[in-house]
């Protein structure tokens, strides 16, 4: 065979396997992104079911009208994503649970319905019976918690039949809670199951682009040997290295080829190659990212809804020893022996600290939305400074603030930023018993104001600040490891960022980047 017969065939065969790469890779891209896209859909569909029932629940067991609102909202936003998803994707799950979202919706506006005609008949009776004030107020309390309880407590006490519009109310209202709540368990079985499949299939999408590229890698390795004297030296070294760059692939390894000099057929497919390792690389990124920030909402909804339980528990006994021991103390005088007058202060004091964990405990679960308006950073980072100053002992810590510009308008919460440089503050003054020095940055950068908070103090580990932003992790003998945590909330609801750079024995840096938002 000519040399030429054999150039134009060993042509042919590389560009039929180039073809088949890029094509490979191009549908594996289509394909993966699809799979992805559809897996934001489903986490979304999964978040909102859990954000539906945090508020559903909140309802029905406390009674909080707010979150009737915050409930319709989140239907809302479930129908739209739905409709959104069905436009795209054909799956039988989303039709299933649009049907039960649409189910539950109804029952909601029942129950809705149902809870305000109730509080119309009490007003109406409450008035001819007002000696029962106090039964009132723990039906009025409780009747959406226990309807059947309350309805059998209002037929004995006022001798109504079952035919009553209050009590017939109170049982449809306790049938339609039940199903309702049944109703809210599948939503979350469903959009679960949508995203457990949703990973499976990304899973296999990626699985099966390995594969493909694992099973075209020998074939082209076997063309470059049979072209190796029928091709120059110079495409045969770059073919080579491609191949190796594919396995590498293959295994997981997205570094990207150096770009050959000669633009020839294999340039061009390395060129394509370099895309799909970018784009590879760049959905692996965003597919952990995805998984991380899935395990943090899970675990934060659990601490929040733990914190909030016990929080709520312990409050009304905490009031009751902080009364006590008030009053005792007013009481006992100077007639009080000394080591009882010791004891009742450090009773009082220790229930203002316990007092103090349970606020935190409370603030961590609420975390309410941000209130947003137009402020000036400098001003309020002042401000939250001389908080400290007037609570704290600073005398020994020399506090700077350089800005530049001299004013940075920010669109945020005012509290609750003012709220994230109190307890940064709190915690670098804690890190300086001796005294140091306090430094805070501004810089406007594009659209984004970076904070920089700094201080002299003691430092901490690698180790340590890996953990500083998950709750209830302190390195204090009396902190509650929540103050961090919460900051770290607040600066998500504003879609910025923090980080911590600390060195053991020279300090710690925190940096902030908020966006400035809509002025």
């Amino acid at each position: 065979m000519s040399l030429k017969k054999k150039i134009i065939l060993g042509f042919l065969t590389s560009s039929t396997i180039i073809a088949a790469l890029v094509i490979f890779g191009f549908i594996s891209f289509l394909e993966i992104r699809r799979e992805i896209r559809y897996l934001e859909l489903s986490d979304n569909l999964r978040g909102k079911s859990l954000q539906l029932r945090r508020h559903e629940k909140n309802f029905l067991l406390y009674g909080e009208l707010k979150e009737v609102g915050n409930v319709h909202i989140q239907l809302k936003e479930l129908k739209a994503l739905l409709r959104q998803g069905r436009t795209v994707y054909s799956n039988e799950g989303l039709a299933v649970l649009e049907r039960k979202i649409d189910e539950y919706g109804l029952k909601f506006n029942g129950i809705e319905n149902i809870y305000r005609e109730v509080q119309e008949k009490l007003a109406q009776i409450k008035p001819r019976n007002s000696h029962y004030s106090v039964l009132f107020q723990l039906v009025e309390a409780t009747f959406l918690e226990r309807p059947l309880v309350n309805a059998e407590l209002l037929g004995k006490t006022f001798s109504l039949s079952g035919s009553d519009p209050a009590i017939k109310n109170l049982h449809e209202l306790n049938t339609l809670m039940i199903s309702l709540r049944k109703d809210g368990e599948e939503i979350l079985r469903i959009s679960n199951e949508l995203d457990r499949a949703a990973r499976e299939k990304a899973e296999k999408a990626i699985s099966a682009s390995q594969t493909i590229a694992l099973i075209l890698f020998p074939l082209s390795f076997i063309v470059g040997l049979l072209a190796l004297f029928a091709i120059s030296h110079s495409i045969a070294k770059r073919l080579k290295i491609l191949s190796y760059a594919i396995e590498r692939t293959g295994k997981g390894d997205f570094s990207i080829l150096s770009i050959p000099e000669k633009q020839d057929e294999v340039g061009v497919l390395i060129n394509a190659f370099n895309r799909m390792e970018t784009d590879l690389t760049a959905r692996d990124q965003e597919l952990m990212k995805k998984n991380d920030e899935l395990l943090r909402s899970r675990k934060l909804a659990s601490i929040g809804t733990l914190a909030s339980g016990v929080a709520h528990e312990l409050n009304n006994p905490l009031n009751n020893i902080y009364t006590t021991a008030q009053r005792l103390t007013k009481k006992s005088g100077e007639e009080c022996p000394p080591y009882i007058r010791s004891g009742l202060d450090d009773i009082f004091s220790q229930t203002m600290r316990v007092k103090k964990i349970v606020g935190d405990l409370l603030e961590f679960a609420k975390g309410r939305e941000p209130q947003m308006r137009d402020i000036e950073l400098n001003n309020l980072i002042k401000g939250a400074y001389k908080q400290i100053v007037d609570t704290a002992k600073t005398e020994s810590i020399n506090f700077t603030l350089d800005s530049d510009p001299d004013e940075i308008l920010i669109y945020v919460d005012p509290e609750q930023i003012e709220q994230i440089f109190i307890n940064l503050f709190n915690n670098a003054i804690d890190a300086m018993p001796e005294g140091g020095r306090l430094s805070v940055i501004t810089r406007l950068e594009n659209s984004f104001a970076k904070i920089r908070v700094s201080d002299t103090g003691k430092g901490m580990s690698r180790s340590t600040t890996e953990k500083m932003f998950e709750p209830f992790f302190t390195t204090k003998d009396k902190g509650t490891g929540l103050g961090l945590a919460i900051v770290f909330n607040i600066i998500q609801k504003h879609n910025g960022r923090i980080a911590i750079d600390s060195e053991e024995g020279k300090g710690t840096t925190f940096t902030i980047t908020l966006p400035k938002g809509d002025m």
